[in-house]
């Protein structure tokens, strides 16, 4: 396949599947360190691969191929908890650098200008507690599973409770290597985060959206 022999190019191991069902087989025995689905496969389509992914985990970075007429299709793989998405038709070149990018994203912890790492990473607002060290959340000491988009967007708005971030600054922390993502990304984002959230209680609605403006976190 092309796109496995473009990453092995660039250093990275592959394995490649036939259709979704044979990758889950193997997913549920040993997750991979990131993941590619093309939407359309036999026997199991990338949305329900995805969807099966996210059930186990959070922390793969999953990326999924579409066609550019599939725009429901991109912004139902991000609500499923999909890291990025490429149009077809697509160049190698930068395929593997989003996967590269991808990666980065992993390995990062953001920092504050003037802050020693460990007052950047440890971020506490009101019940909720963020670990940039360990991309790791809890609120009212009951863990929630973000995946590393779904973190750095909180952990964005978190460092600055009551401030307004508008999409463009979301978009600039949780894709400090990417240029290519639409504003539109952050919401299906934010939606996953307020339901993950709402999920260890029921009652929570601290995350506030500002229409035209972007999305405020409440410091109480």
């Amino acid at each position: 396949m092309t796109v496995s022999r473009a990453l092995r190019g660039e250093g990275f191991r592959t394995a490649v599947f036939p259709d979704g069902a044979e990758a889950w087989d193997s997913f549920s025995v040993s997750l991979p360190g990131l993941v590619i689905l093309d939407i359309i496969m036999p026997r199991m389509d990338g949305l329900e691969v995805c969807r099966r992914i996210r059930a186990v985990s959070d922390a793969v970075p999953v990326m999924f191929l579409t066609s550019r007429d599939e725009e429901f299709d991109r912004v139902l793989g991000l609500e499923l908890g999909a890291d990025d998405y490429l149009c077809k038709p697509f160049s190698l070149r930068e395929l593997t650098a989003r996967v590269k990018v991808l990666f980065r994203r992993a390995g990062i912890r953001p920092e504050e200008k003037g802050q020693t790492a460990a007052a950047a990473d440890l971020v506490t607002v009101g019940d909720l507690s963020l670990d940039a060290r360990r991309f790791s959340a809890a609120w009212k000491g009951s863990a929630i599973r973000l995946t590393v988009t779904e973190f750095r967007i909180l952990h964005a708005l978190a460092r600055q409770p009551e401030f307004v971030r508008t999409r463009e600054q979301l978009l600039a922390e949780a894709f400090p290597h990417d240029a290519y993502m639409s504003d539109r990304t952050i919401d299906c984002h934010i939606r996953r985060i307020r339901a993950k959230l709402e999920r260890v209680d029921a009652g929570y609605d601290g995350i506030e959206t500002l229409y035209g403006l972007g999305y405020r976190l409440r410091g109480g």
